[in-house]
């Protein structure tokens, strides 16, 4: 249910969907693989095209949190992703009741992030941070994207 109290259902992917935009300066091209557990065996094969990787993680779905810190870890440590920027998207914060930045960081572990100016980051440390938004309303993942566009 939105804040203003209508209900929206949302559709997850089931197939890998492609996409082109520009957001500022920067042309994206991306692929949308979903997180089911089908998808996600097929993330690594896409890892060496990679310049990029937006996790998206539902705010509302606080029951799977640990799930999604053990996929996210698992980008992580993969050595193939080491220099690839990560933006993690929080999304349906227009939802009653989902998760705010403070809880889903905590959630996720996510305490020593690169920061939201976009700023260079030293050697050896991999770009990576959280916004929070809403696919529905339009908000907020620009910024990510943005932040993003600042290490590709």
């Amino acid at each position: 249910m939105l804040k203003d109290g209508t209900i929206r259902q949302q559709t997850p992917t089931i197939h890998p969907v492609r996409e082109e935009f520009r957001i500022g300066h920067v042309h994206y091209k991306v692929t949308d693989f979903g997180g089911h557990e089908i998808a996600r065996k097929i993330w690594t094969d896409y890892f060496d095209k990679a310049q990029g990787i937006v996790f998206f993680v539902d705010a509302m779905d606080k029951f799977r949190f640990s799930e999604v810190k053990r996929e996210l870890d698992n980008l992580l440590i993969d050595e193939r992703l080491a220099d690839i920027p990560i933006l993690i998207l929080g999304n349906k914060i227009d939802l009653q009741g989902s998760a705010n930045e403070d809880t889903m960081r905590k959630q996720l572990g996510l305490f020593d992030t690169s920061g939201k100016e976009g700023n260079p980051v030293e050697k050896g440390r991999r770009p990576l941070e959280i916004f929070m938004c809403s696919v529905v309303r339009r908000q907020g993942y620009g910024d990510g994207f943005k932040w993003l566009s600042n290490y590709l």
